[in-house]
């Protein structure tokens, strides 16, 4: 009797483990979807768009988790992202955007603001997103948009009269940012955050989010610098954003703030702890300026290899900028160190730019191109590339407000003897 007893419970024990093995199974498929176990293939080649799609609205219909990719490449088109789903990749997982300009698509968006600019701003992403809530895109992997190559056959057929870009820059000689597909586009959504992922060669833009609230973009790679346009991050109209310990090296600005629509701000912006590369300008505000930007703090960002300014603050469409605060900046091989605009472009009436602090900045400006080591160099010009290392300008009968800048402006003998202009 003991013996069958024994045997009894020990059957039990079995029993018992097996179902809270199963249990906690079933619990975890729950909460994680690999995509590979829904049909995707990762040979680089095979397009899993309808897979990856599928996937994501499943885990968001059931109320949320992680869609996992795992080592391979896999490719892809325009995927939709939607709320309370994590995007996971893996080490050595990447997602491999189409050359094919076809398998990209853009979202309707309805009750969107009306923007008066409308000569840029790509639509166009591999990732996108409307009107969501808690997104997350984690992991180790990347995210690649074989951008060049797309860039080129989105040329190919325009030239071939088979998709026709009416915008196509005639004197520029490649295809309008329209009709290039960003990396990322999230427009209206809160709750964002991107963590750990690498992030390179779009054929426009690459991380793009507009009219967002509660955006957290942490410990990031980027490296865009696959075609023309190659912004690193772009901001628009967005509040309580935090860009920190990111690695950006673009081929246009580095860390983009814009503004499309009247009436509505950036507000509440922290970047701090970054290394930033740009063929254009590092941390930019502007052009674009229809709302405006407050209450933005940059802090502790080393930048080098930038063509155009390591800070360039602009209100040229009527937008509003003020309660801005920067410190502990350092750029090497800058083109100038400080632009700061205060212009009429568009906008009924000139904006405003008030309340600028500028702390502990060190800037060094090269006598030759900085951008001289680039593919796709900016357009050589038959002078200085930066006549003017610094300035604050307005225009008569609008000033900029209330600038302090804790800097002085004379070169250092050490930095002269080694071809650069040192201020700090």
């Amino acid at each position: 009797m003991k013996l069958k007893t024994r045997v009894f419970k020990q059957l039990f024990a079995i029993v018992l483990v097996t179902g809270l093995s199963h249990s906690y199974s079933v619990a975890q498929g729950l909460r994680d979807h690999n995509i590979v176990d829904y049909g995707a293939i990762s040979d680089g080649n095979t397009l899993n768009t309808e897979v990856i799609q599928r996937v994501i609205d499943m885990t968001n219909e059931n109320g949320g988790g992680r869609v996992i990719v795992p080592e391979g490449k896999f490719l892809t088109g325009t995927i939709e992202m939607k709320s309370n789903v994590e995007l996971h990749l893996k080490n050595e997982a990447i997602l491999l955007g189409s050359t094919n300009p076809l398998h990209y698509k853009s979202l309707e968006m309805k009750g969107r603001p009306e923007s008066p600019k409308k000569d840029d701003n790509s639509q166009l992403a591999l990732l996108v997103a409307y009107k969501t809530e808690n997104l997350k895109i984690t992991g180790k992997g990347t995210i690649d948009g074989q951008g060049r190559a797309l860039a080129l056959n989105i040329d190919s057929l325009h030239h071939a009269g088979i998709v026709i870009d009416p915008d196509y820059g005639e004197e520029t000689n490649r295809p309008n940012e329209k009709m290039r597909p960003k990396l990322l586009r999230f427009s209206s959504s809160n709750n964002v955050s991107l963590l750990n992922t690498t992030f390179k060669n779009a054929a426009c833009w690459g991380l793009s989010f507009e009219l967002c609230n509660g955006l957290v973009l942490d410990s990031l790679t980027i490296y865009n610098r696959a075609y023309w346009n190659n912004d690193g991050v772009d901001i628009t109209d967005s509040k309580n954003v935090r860009i920190s310990n990111c690695d950006i090296n673009s081929a246009d600005d580095a860390i983009c703030l814009k503004s499309y629509y009247p009436g509505y701000f950036n507000d509440s912006i922290d970047i701090y702890n970054c290394d930033l590369i740009s063929g254009a300008s590092a941390i930019k505000f502007g052009t674009a300026s229809y709302g405006g930007f407050k209450n933005v703090t940059v802090r502790n960002i080393n930048i080098s290899d930038t063509y155009r300014s390591a800070i360039a603050i602009e209100s040229v469409d009527g937008g509003i900028i003020e309660n801005i605060k920067m410190t502990k900046i350092i750029a090497k091989n800058t083109g100038n160190a400080i632009f700061i605009r205060l212009g009429h472009r568009a906008g009924a009436k000139p904006g405003i730019i008030r309340n600028i602090h500028l702390s502990n900045i060190k800037v060094e400006v090269p006598f030759s191109h900085a951008d001289v080591n680039y593919d796709l160099q900016a357009k050589e010009r038959p002078f200085h590339s930066s006549p003017i290392p610094s300035s604050i300008t307005g225009i008569p009968g609008h000033n900029v407000e209330h600038a302090i800048i804790e800097m002085s402006t004379l070169p250092s003998l050490e930095g002269l003897q080694k071809g650069k202009h040192i201020f700090h």
